[in-house]
């Protein structure tokens, strides 16, 4: 078997060390011991792209706002859907992880990143949310491994009562908020109604080929 490779580390918002990793073509990003996310592992991220377009996506003009670059499977699957005249901004809170996508990840993001429609933000999407006048059609949440997350405590603030209601102001009407999830979360499902959402839950597998684990995404929209 192929041994994995190193190929760089970053320090991970709220302390410890993220590291990429490579074994041949696939791509790994790490906590430490724990997977944050595998290029081989991709279904849940483009679903959330596509449920997305399903809320929103006749618009003309769409403005999409995706929270978490990642390996770029979100943004690469937006992209395919949205139509030409659709801005789709990221906002990345790790400069490294914007760096490994035009670096050791490039081929994965298969030029994406130059796509016109495609504006980065380097920085918390919380704080992008709260500073933004202008309003979005769809925000995509994937930041951490969901509102239980991993990296960082300050992401709670993201997934709290105000951390929704702020995002649901910046939503045009009929807009949509959805998160995703490594897995169910009763309490934030919760949460999410409380904020004033009609909320669906979608059962999303993790690999292109409806297989792998089941991750979950809300779809949140303004009564």
């Amino acid at each position: 078997m192929i041994p994995w490779e190193a190929l760089d580390k970053a320090r991970a918002p709220g302390g410890g060390e993220l590291r990429l990793i490579r074994r041949g073509a696939e791509f790994a990003i790490m906590l430490g011991a724990n997977p944050l996310m595998n290029s081989r592992l991709f279904g849940s991220e483009e679903a959330l792209a596509t449920l997305a377009f399903e809320e929103v996506g006749n618009r003309e003009n769409a403005r999409v706002l995706i929270g978490g670059l990642g390996m770029g499977f979100t943004l690469r699957a937006a992209l395919k859907v949205f139509a030409a005249d659709a801005r789709v901004e990221v906002a990345e809170l790790v400069p490294a992880v914007v760096a490994w996508a035009r670096g050791p990840m490039a081929e994965l993001f298969a030029g994406c990143l130059e796509d016109a429609r495609v504006k980065i933000h380097t920085g918390d999407v919380g704080a992008l949310i709260a500073a933004e006048k202008s309003p979005w059609d769809a925000i995509l949440l994937d930041v951490d491994n969901g509102p239980e997350g991993l990296t960082r405590q300050a992401n709670d603030g993201l997934y709290s009562h105000n951390g929704l209601a702020a995002a649901r102001r910046k939503l045009t009407k009929g807009g949509a908020l959805l998160v995703w999830s490594q897995g169910p979360d009763e309490r934030f499902s919760r949460r999410f109604r409380e904020a004033g959402f009609l909320v669906k839950e979608k059962i999303v597998r993790a690999n292109g080929a409806g297989k792998g684990a089941k991750h979950v995404i809300w779809v949140g929209t303004p009564p």
